[in-house]
Protein backbone atom coordinates (compact mmCIF):
# COMPACT_ATOMS: atom_id res chain seq x y z
CA UNK A 1 0.00 0.00 0.00
CA UNK A 2 1.39 3.62 -0.91
CA UNK A 3 1.54 5.72 2.30
CA UNK A 4 1.46 9.58 2.49
CA UNK A 5 3.02 10.83 5.79
CA UNK A 6 2.78 15.01 7.46
CA UNK A 7 0.22 13.80 10.26
CA UNK A 8 2.69 14.23 12.94
CA UNK A 9 -0.05 15.61 16.00
CA UNK A 10 -3.48 15.21 17.09
CA UNK A 11 -4.06 12.78 14.82
CA UNK A 12 -7.81 11.96 15.74
CA UNK A 13 -8.31 16.19 14.73
CA UNK A 14 -6.36 16.28 11.96
CA UNK A 15 -8.21 12.80 10.97
CA UNK A 16 -11.66 14.34 11.73
CA UNK A 17 -10.84 17.27 9.55
CA UNK A 18 -9.49 15.67 6.35
CA UNK A 19 -12.78 13.88 6.62
CA UNK A 20 -14.67 16.78 6.67
CA UNK A 21 -13.55 18.40 3.54
CA UNK A 22 -13.47 15.09 1.89
CA UNK A 23 -16.72 14.76 2.74
CA UNK A 24 -17.83 18.13 1.51
CA UNK A 25 -15.86 17.72 -1.91
CA UNK A 26 -18.38 14.59 -1.92
CA UNK A 27 -21.35 15.96 -1.30
CA UNK A 28 -21.06 18.86 -4.07
CA UNK A 29 -20.88 15.94 -6.99
CA UNK A 30 -23.41 13.91 -5.52
CA UNK A 31 -25.78 17.39 -5.43
CA UNK A 32 -24.64 17.43 -9.36
CA UNK A 33 -24.80 13.82 -10.11
CA UNK A 34 -28.15 14.44 -8.56
CA UNK A 35 -29.05 16.67 -10.95
CA UNK A 36 -27.96 15.00 -13.72
CA UNK A 37 -30.05 11.84 -12.82
CA UNK A 38 -33.36 13.47 -12.57
CA UNK A 39 -32.87 15.42 -15.63
CA UNK A 40 -31.57 12.32 -17.85
CA UNK A 41 -34.69 10.16 -16.25
CA UNK A 42 -37.02 12.48 -17.48
CA UNK A 43 -35.52 13.20 -21.23
CA UNK A 44 -35.12 8.93 -21.17
CA UNK A 45 -38.93 8.69 -20.34
CA UNK A 46 -40.35 11.70 -21.93
CA UNK A 47 -39.11 10.18 -25.50
CA UNK A 48 -39.45 6.90 -25.24
CA UNK A 49 -42.70 6.50 -22.77
CA UNK A 50 -41.09 2.71 -21.55
CA UNK A 51 -39.72 1.84 -17.77
CA UNK A 52 -37.74 -0.39 -19.71
CA UNK A 53 -35.54 1.75 -21.27
CA UNK A 54 -34.82 3.52 -17.67
CA UNK A 55 -33.94 0.19 -16.63
CA UNK A 56 -31.46 -0.65 -18.98
CA UNK A 57 -29.59 2.54 -18.13
CA UNK A 58 -29.43 1.18 -14.65
CA UNK A 59 -28.56 -2.18 -15.73
CA UNK A 60 -25.42 -0.56 -18.19
CA UNK A 61 -24.51 1.11 -14.91
CA UNK A 62 -24.16 -1.88 -12.84
CA UNK A 63 -22.84 -4.64 -14.81
CA UNK A 64 -19.68 -2.94 -14.62
CA UNK A 65 -19.39 -2.33 -10.73
CA UNK A 66 -20.43 -5.87 -10.44
CA UNK A 67 -17.82 -7.20 -12.82
CA UNK A 68 -14.62 -5.25 -11.71
CA UNK A 69 -15.24 -4.56 -8.19
CA UNK A 70 -13.73 -7.37 -6.78
CA UNK A 71 -10.29 -6.59 -8.58
CA UNK A 72 -10.95 -3.26 -7.38
CA UNK A 73 -11.14 -3.63 -3.80
CA UNK A 74 -7.74 -5.47 -3.93
CA UNK A 75 -6.36 -2.38 -5.68
CA UNK A 76 -7.70 -0.43 -3.28
CA UNK A 77 -6.06 -1.98 -0.94
CA UNK A 78 -2.78 -2.03 -2.08
CA UNK A 79 -3.01 1.72 -3.48
CA UNK A 80 -3.56 5.39 -2.11
CA UNK A 81 -6.74 5.59 -1.28
CA UNK A 82 -6.83 8.95 -1.78
CA UNK A 83 -5.39 8.72 -5.95
CA UNK A 84 -7.92 5.58 -6.39
CA UNK A 85 -10.88 8.36 -5.31
CA UNK A 86 -9.25 10.99 -7.57
CA UNK A 87 -8.66 8.81 -10.52
CA UNK A 88 -12.42 7.48 -10.14
CA UNK A 89 -14.09 11.21 -9.99
CA UNK A 90 -11.52 12.03 -12.64
CA UNK A 91 -13.06 9.24 -14.61
CA UNK A 92 -16.90 10.09 -13.71
CA UNK A 93 -15.67 13.66 -15.01
CA UNK A 94 -14.88 12.70 -18.67
CA UNK A 95 -18.03 10.72 -19.21
CA UNK A 96 -20.55 13.24 -18.26
CA UNK A 97 -18.54 15.81 -20.23
CA UNK A 98 -18.84 13.34 -23.26
CA UNK A 99 -22.70 13.27 -22.66
CA UNK A 100 -22.78 17.11 -22.73
CA UNK A 101 -20.90 16.96 -25.83
CA UNK A 102 -23.01 14.91 -27.54
CA UNK A 103 -26.07 16.88 -26.54
CA UNK A 104 -24.53 19.96 -27.84
CA UNK A 105 -24.16 18.33 -31.38
CA UNK A 106 -27.44 16.70 -31.49
CA UNK A 107 -25.76 13.29 -31.43
CA UNK A 108 -26.96 12.02 -28.09
CA UNK A 109 -28.62 8.17 -28.60
CA UNK A 110 -29.79 5.63 -25.62
CA UNK A 111 -26.71 3.57 -26.66
CA UNK A 112 -23.88 6.52 -26.30
CA UNK A 113 -25.50 6.87 -22.83
CA UNK A 114 -25.51 3.01 -21.78
CA UNK A 115 -22.20 2.87 -22.96
CA UNK A 116 -20.97 6.25 -21.21
CA UNK A 117 -23.03 5.01 -17.74
CA UNK A 118 -20.75 1.69 -18.33
CA UNK A 119 -18.21 3.88 -18.18
CA UNK A 120 -18.46 5.78 -15.72
CA UNK A 121 -19.66 3.12 -13.50
CA UNK A 122 -16.66 1.54 -14.10
CA UNK A 123 -14.20 4.11 -12.65
CA UNK A 124 -17.12 4.42 -9.75
CA UNK A 125 -16.47 0.87 -8.62
CA UNK A 126 -13.13 1.87 -7.02
CA UNK A 127 -14.87 4.92 -5.37
CA UNK A 128 -17.30 3.24 -2.79
CA UNK A 129 -14.58 0.90 -1.07
CA UNK A 130 -11.64 3.92 -1.26
CA UNK A 131 -14.06 6.15 0.63
CA UNK A 132 -15.49 3.74 3.06
CA UNK A 133 -12.52 2.14 3.95
CA UNK A 134 -10.85 6.05 3.99
CA UNK A 135 -13.29 6.97 6.70
CA UNK A 136 -12.35 4.04 8.70
CA UNK A 137 -8.64 5.22 8.45
CA UNK A 138 -9.48 8.62 9.23
CA UNK A 139 -12.05 8.41 11.93
CA UNK A 140 -11.28 7.59 15.53
CA UNK A 141 -13.88 4.08 16.05
CA UNK A 142 -15.74 5.76 18.58
CA UNK A 143 -17.04 8.32 16.16
CA UNK A 144 -18.05 6.04 13.10
CA UNK A 145 -21.72 6.22 13.68
CA UNK A 146 -21.63 10.13 13.62
CA UNK A 147 -19.53 10.15 10.61
CA UNK A 148 -21.47 7.07 8.74
CA UNK A 149 -24.63 9.36 9.62
CA UNK A 150 -22.54 12.43 8.43
CA UNK A 151 -22.32 10.42 4.87
CA UNK A 152 -26.40 9.55 4.29
CA UNK A 153 -26.55 13.36 5.54
CA UNK A 154 -24.91 14.17 2.69
CA UNK A 155 -26.72 12.03 0.16
CA UNK A 156 -29.63 13.07 1.42
CA UNK A 157 -29.14 16.60 0.96
CA UNK A 158 -28.10 15.73 -2.76
CA UNK A 159 -31.55 14.04 -2.67
CA UNK A 160 -33.78 16.65 -1.33
CA UNK A 161 -32.03 19.59 -3.73
CA UNK A 162 -31.63 17.68 -6.88
CA UNK A 163 -35.05 16.84 -7.86
CA UNK A 164 -36.67 20.32 -6.90
CA UNK A 165 -33.30 22.03 -8.15
CA UNK A 166 -33.43 19.77 -11.23
CA UNK A 167 -37.12 20.08 -12.16
CA UNK A 168 -36.56 24.34 -12.43
CA UNK A 169 -32.81 23.54 -14.23
CA UNK A 170 -34.34 21.33 -17.06
CA UNK A 171 -36.70 23.67 -18.10
CA UNK A 172 -34.50 26.79 -18.06
CA UNK A 173 -31.09 25.58 -18.85
CA UNK A 174 -32.18 22.17 -20.46
CA UNK A 175 -30.54 18.95 -20.24
CA UNK A 176 -26.93 19.80 -21.21
CA UNK A 177 -26.73 22.86 -18.83
CA UNK A 178 -27.75 20.52 -16.14
CA UNK A 179 -24.57 18.16 -17.03
CA UNK A 180 -22.58 21.07 -17.61
CA UNK A 181 -23.28 21.68 -13.54
CA UNK A 182 -22.59 18.58 -13.10
CA UNK A 183 -19.12 17.93 -14.75
CA UNK A 184 -18.53 21.51 -12.33
CA UNK A 185 -19.34 19.49 -8.91
CA UNK A 186 -16.74 16.75 -10.13
CA UNK A 187 -14.24 19.18 -10.71
CA UNK A 188 -14.72 20.56 -7.38
CA UNK A 189 -14.74 16.66 -5.76
CA UNK A 190 -11.39 16.78 -7.09
CA UNK A 191 -10.38 19.50 -5.89
CA UNK A 192 -11.35 18.49 -2.14
CA UNK A 193 -8.92 15.81 -2.92
CA UNK A 194 -5.78 17.50 -4.29
CA UNK A 195 -5.83 19.42 -1.45
CA UNK A 196 -5.31 16.69 1.39
CA UNK A 197 -3.08 14.20 2.40
CA UNK A 198 -3.93 10.81 3.91
CA UNK A 199 -2.32 9.34 7.14
CA UNK A 200 -0.36 6.54 7.22
CA UNK A 201 -1.92 3.93 8.82
CA UNK A 202 -0.52 2.36 12.02
CA UNK A 203 1.29 -1.24 10.72
CA UNK A 204 0.03 -4.31 12.21
CA UNK A 205 -0.28 -8.08 11.41
CA UNK A 206 -3.85 -7.10 9.94
CA UNK A 207 -2.13 -5.41 7.32
CA UNK A 208 -0.74 -8.49 6.23
CA UNK A 209 -4.01 -10.17 5.66
CA UNK A 210 -4.62 -11.86 2.56
CA UNK A 211 -1.41 -10.50 0.36
CA UNK A 212 -0.34 -12.38 -2.60
CA UNK A 213 -0.80 -12.70 -6.14
CA UNK A 214 -3.52 -10.02 -6.77
CA UNK A 215 -6.22 -12.18 -7.51
CA UNK A 216 -5.93 -14.08 -4.32
CA UNK A 217 -5.99 -10.20 -2.45
CA UNK A 218 -9.40 -9.98 -4.42
CA UNK A 219 -10.44 -13.28 -3.56
CA UNK A 220 -9.24 -13.09 0.19
CA UNK A 221 -12.21 -10.59 1.18
CA UNK A 222 -14.43 -13.50 0.14
CA UNK A 223 -12.69 -15.89 2.70
CA UNK A 224 -12.82 -13.33 5.30
CA UNK A 225 -16.67 -13.61 4.77
CA UNK A 226 -17.07 -16.91 4.58
CA UNK A 227 -15.66 -17.67 7.59
CA UNK A 228 -17.58 -15.25 9.81
CA UNK A 229 -21.37 -16.73 9.44
CA UNK A 230 -22.60 -12.86 11.02
CA UNK A 231 -20.96 -11.17 8.50
CA UNK A 232 -22.21 -13.23 5.42
CA UNK A 233 -25.92 -13.38 7.00
CA UNK A 234 -25.94 -9.43 7.11
CA UNK A 235 -24.57 -9.56 3.52
CA UNK A 236 -26.90 -11.73 2.56
CA UNK A 237 -29.59 -9.70 3.99
CA UNK A 238 -28.47 -6.47 2.14
CA UNK A 239 -28.39 -8.34 -1.31
CA UNK A 240 -31.79 -9.51 -1.16
CA UNK A 241 -33.53 -6.40 0.35
CA UNK A 242 -31.52 -4.58 -2.53
CA UNK A 243 -32.94 -7.22 -5.23
CA UNK A 244 -36.42 -6.46 -4.22
CA UNK A 245 -35.98 -2.54 -3.09
CA UNK A 246 -34.13 -2.21 -7.23
CA UNK A 247 -37.82 -2.60 -8.64
CA UNK A 248 -38.51 0.42 -6.80
CA UNK A 249 -35.43 1.94 -8.27
CA UNK A 250 -36.64 2.13 -11.60
CA UNK A 251 -40.74 2.24 -11.36
CA UNK A 252 -40.88 5.39 -9.15
CA UNK A 253 -40.60 7.32 -11.92
CA UNK A 254 -43.42 5.84 -14.40
CA UNK A 255 -45.36 5.29 -10.91
CA UNK A 256 -45.76 9.10 -10.28
CA UNK A 257 -45.80 9.64 -14.07
CA UNK A 258 -48.62 7.31 -15.00
CA UNK A 259 -51.05 10.07 -12.77
CA UNK A 260 -49.34 13.61 -12.27
CA UNK A 261 -46.81 15.63 -13.98
CA UNK A 262 -42.74 15.42 -13.81
CA UNK A 263 -43.23 18.92 -11.14
CA UNK A 264 -45.13 16.92 -8.84
CA UNK A 265 -42.29 14.38 -9.12
CA UNK A 266 -39.82 16.51 -8.34
CA UNK A 267 -41.97 17.61 -5.31
CA UNK A 268 -42.55 13.75 -3.97
CA UNK A 269 -38.64 12.96 -4.58
CA UNK A 270 -37.89 16.32 -2.91
CA UNK A 271 -40.13 15.28 -0.02
CA UNK A 272 -38.29 11.51 0.08
CA UNK A 273 -34.89 13.78 0.58
CA UNK A 274 -36.11 16.01 3.78
CA UNK A 275 -37.13 11.77 4.72
CA UNK A 276 -33.53 11.25 4.18
CA UNK A 277 -32.30 14.37 5.62
CA UNK A 278 -34.13 13.30 8.95
CA UNK A 279 -33.21 9.80 9.04
CA UNK A 280 -29.27 10.85 8.72
CA UNK A 281 -29.67 12.82 11.83
CA UNK A 282 -30.55 10.28 13.45
CA UNK A 283 -28.10 8.21 12.18
CA UNK A 284 -25.55 10.78 13.87
CA UNK A 285 -27.08 11.01 17.06
CA UNK A 286 -27.57 7.63 17.95
CA UNK A 287 -25.49 6.00 20.05
CA UNK A 288 -24.04 2.95 18.78
CA UNK A 289 -23.97 0.08 21.35
CA UNK A 290 -24.27 -3.49 20.06
CA UNK A 291 -27.62 -2.70 18.76
CA UNK A 292 -26.84 -1.14 15.43
CA UNK A 293 -28.25 -4.68 13.70
CA UNK A 294 -31.94 -4.23 15.22
CA UNK A 295 -31.75 -1.00 14.05
CA UNK A 296 -31.25 -2.17 10.69
CA UNK A 297 -34.11 -4.69 10.86
CA UNK A 298 -36.09 -2.17 12.52
CA UNK A 299 -36.09 0.40 9.85
CA UNK A 300 -35.99 -2.28 7.16
CA UNK A 301 -39.29 -3.54 8.27
CA UNK A 302 -40.96 0.60 8.07
CA UNK A 303 -39.13 0.40 4.42
CA UNK A 304 -41.42 -2.21 3.09
CA UNK A 305 -44.06 -1.22 4.59
CA UNK A 306 -43.57 2.21 2.96
CA UNK A 307 -43.18 0.40 -0.49
CA UNK A 308 -46.63 -1.28 0.05
CA UNK A 309 -48.44 2.06 1.17
CA UNK A 310 -46.72 3.90 -1.89
CA UNK A 311 -48.90 0.96 -4.42
CA UNK A 312 -52.49 1.14 -2.84
CA UNK A 313 -53.47 4.20 -4.63
CA UNK A 314 -52.67 6.87 -7.26
CA UNK A 315 -52.58 9.53 -4.87
CA UNK A 316 -49.58 12.72 -4.70
CA UNK A 317 -50.01 12.99 -0.84
CA UNK A 318 -49.87 9.20 0.02
CA UNK A 319 -46.94 8.60 -2.49
CA UNK A 320 -45.17 11.83 -0.58
CA UNK A 321 -45.86 10.05 2.68
CA UNK A 322 -44.77 7.12 1.77
CA UNK A 323 -41.40 7.97 0.11
CA UNK A 324 -40.76 10.32 2.83
CA UNK A 325 -40.72 7.43 5.19
CA UNK A 326 -38.58 4.97 2.78
CA UNK A 327 -35.76 7.31 2.29
CA UNK A 328 -36.33 8.16 5.87
CA UNK A 329 -34.98 4.17 6.85
CA UNK A 330 -32.40 3.89 3.99
CA UNK A 331 -29.60 6.15 6.41
CA UNK A 332 -30.10 3.68 9.17
CA UNK A 333 -30.08 0.79 7.41
CA UNK A 334 -27.27 1.40 5.41
CA UNK A 335 -24.83 3.37 8.16
CA UNK A 336 -25.80 0.91 10.85
CA UNK A 337 -24.72 -1.95 8.24
CA UNK A 338 -21.67 -0.04 7.08
CA UNK A 339 -20.33 0.57 10.40
CA UNK A 340 -20.96 -3.08 11.52
CA UNK A 341 -18.74 -3.98 9.03
CA UNK A 342 -15.91 -1.07 9.66
CA UNK A 343 -15.73 -2.20 13.43
CA UNK A 344 -15.62 -6.08 12.25
CA UNK A 345 -13.03 -5.99 9.76
CA UNK A 346 -9.60 -4.65 9.58
CA UNK A 347 -9.15 -1.81 7.73
CA UNK A 348 -6.30 -3.27 5.70
CA UNK A 349 -8.52 -5.44 3.73
CA UNK A 350 -11.92 -3.00 4.16
CA UNK A 351 -11.53 -2.00 0.47
CA UNK A 352 -12.03 -5.72 -0.24
CA UNK A 353 -14.76 -6.55 1.49
CA UNK A 354 -16.24 -3.45 0.43
CA UNK A 355 -15.85 -4.12 -2.80
CA UNK A 356 -17.67 -7.71 -2.68
CA UNK A 357 -20.53 -5.66 -0.70
CA UNK A 358 -21.11 -3.56 -4.10
CA UNK A 359 -20.63 -7.12 -6.18
CA UNK A 360 -23.07 -8.83 -4.54
CA UNK A 361 -25.51 -6.27 -3.82
CA UNK A 362 -25.41 -4.70 -7.46
CA UNK A 363 -26.00 -8.19 -8.58
CA UNK A 364 -28.89 -7.88 -6.57
CA UNK A 365 -29.98 -4.70 -7.70
CA UNK A 366 -29.12 -5.64 -11.70
CA UNK A 367 -31.23 -8.73 -11.32
CA UNK A 368 -33.66 -6.36 -10.04
CA UNK A 369 -33.25 -3.67 -12.79
CA UNK A 370 -33.54 -6.71 -15.31
CA UNK A 371 -36.96 -7.80 -14.08
CA UNK A 372 -38.71 -5.02 -13.63
CA UNK A 373 -39.33 -2.77 -16.48
CA UNK A 374 -40.50 -5.89 -18.31
CA UNK A 375 -42.93 -7.53 -15.23
CA UNK A 376 -44.46 -3.73 -15.19
CA UNK A 377 -45.01 -3.23 -18.75
CA UNK A 378 -45.53 -6.83 -19.95
CA UNK A 379 -47.36 -8.39 -17.17
CA UNK A 380 -48.28 -6.05 -14.69
CA UNK A 381 -49.64 -3.29 -16.27
CA UNK A 382 -51.77 -5.35 -18.51
CA UNK A 383 -53.24 -7.47 -15.31
CA UNK A 384 -54.84 -3.83 -13.85
CA UNK A 385 -55.87 -2.52 -17.19
CA UNK A 386 -59.54 -2.12 -17.71
CA UNK A 387 -61.48 -5.19 -18.41
CA UNK A 388 -58.53 -7.46 -17.31
CA UNK A 389 -58.90 -10.59 -15.39
CA UNK A 390 -57.95 -8.58 -12.12
CA UNK A 391 -59.76 -5.14 -12.42
CA UNK A 392 -62.96 -6.44 -10.57
CA UNK A 393 -61.36 -8.27 -7.73
CA UNK A 394 -57.64 -6.37 -6.79
CA UNK A 395 -58.65 -3.54 -9.09
CA UNK A 396 -61.60 -2.55 -7.31
CA UNK A 397 -59.13 -1.94 -4.13
CA UNK A 398 -55.88 -0.22 -5.66
CA UNK A 399 -58.03 1.26 -8.91
CA UNK A 400 -57.29 0.43 -12.84
CA UNK A 401 -55.50 1.64 -15.54
CA UNK A 402 -51.85 3.46 -16.40
CA UNK A 403 -49.96 2.49 -13.35
CA UNK A 404 -51.62 0.33 -11.48
CA UNK A 405 -50.01 -2.95 -12.46
CA UNK A 406 -46.43 -1.05 -11.10
CA UNK A 407 -48.75 0.08 -7.76
CA UNK A 408 -49.57 -3.99 -7.58
CA UNK A 409 -46.38 -5.15 -7.80
CA UNK A 410 -45.15 -2.21 -5.50
CA UNK A 411 -47.42 -4.25 -3.01
CA UNK A 412 -46.15 -7.69 -3.57
CA UNK A 413 -42.44 -5.92 -2.93
CA UNK A 414 -43.54 -4.49 0.17
CA UNK A 415 -44.66 -7.36 1.39
CA UNK A 416 -41.66 -9.92 0.24
CA UNK A 417 -39.33 -6.76 2.19
CA UNK A 418 -41.12 -7.37 5.45
CA UNK A 419 -41.19 -11.35 5.11
CA UNK A 420 -37.11 -11.23 4.03
CA UNK A 421 -36.36 -9.12 6.98
CA UNK A 422 -38.40 -11.35 9.56
CA UNK A 423 -36.97 -14.35 8.34
CA UNK A 424 -33.38 -12.61 8.59
CA UNK A 425 -33.94 -11.67 12.19
CA UNK A 426 -34.35 -15.71 12.70
CA UNK A 427 -30.63 -16.51 11.73
CA UNK A 428 -28.66 -15.99 15.42
CA UNK A 429 -25.68 -15.42 13.82
CA UNK A 430 -26.95 -12.57 12.64
CA UNK A 431 -28.55 -11.52 15.49
CA UNK A 432 -25.94 -11.63 17.17
CA UNK A 433 -22.92 -10.42 14.96
CA UNK A 434 -22.15 -7.25 17.02
CA UNK A 435 -21.81 -9.22 20.33
CA UNK A 436 -20.01 -11.88 19.08
CA UNK A 437 -17.56 -11.00 17.01
CA UNK A 438 -14.67 -8.82 18.38
CA UNK A 439 -14.12 -5.30 16.89
CA UNK A 440 -10.94 -4.78 14.89
CA UNK A 441 -9.43 -1.87 15.78
CA UNK A 442 -7.57 1.25 13.38
CA UNK A 443 -5.20 3.65 14.13
CA UNK A 444 -3.43 6.65 13.06
CA UNK A 445 0.23 6.19 12.39
CA UNK A 446 1.93 8.66 14.90
CA UNK A 447 5.25 9.52 13.57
Amino acid sequence: MIKESGMAQHPTTIGMRLFIIIWFGQIVSEIGSGLTSFALSIWVYQRTGSATDLALILLFATIPRIAISPLAGALVDRWNRRSCMIVSNSGAAVSIATIALLLAMHRLEMWHIYLLAAISYTFNAFQLPAYTAATTQLVPSQHLDRASGTIQLGQAIARLISPVLGGLLVVTIQLQGVILLDFASFLCALLTLLLVRFPDIKTTGAEKLGKGALLSEAAYGFSYIMKRPGLLGLLIFLATTNFLLGFVSVLTTPLVLSFTSPAVLGTILSIGGIGMVVGSLVMGVWRGGQHRINRVFGFMLLCGLSVLVAGLRPSAPLLATATFFFLLCIPPVNGGAVVIFQKKVPVAIQGRVFALNSALTGASLLLGYALAGPLADRIFEPLMATNSPLARSIGQIIGIGLGRGIGLLFIIIGVLTMLTTVVAYQYPPLRFVESELPDTSTRIHEK
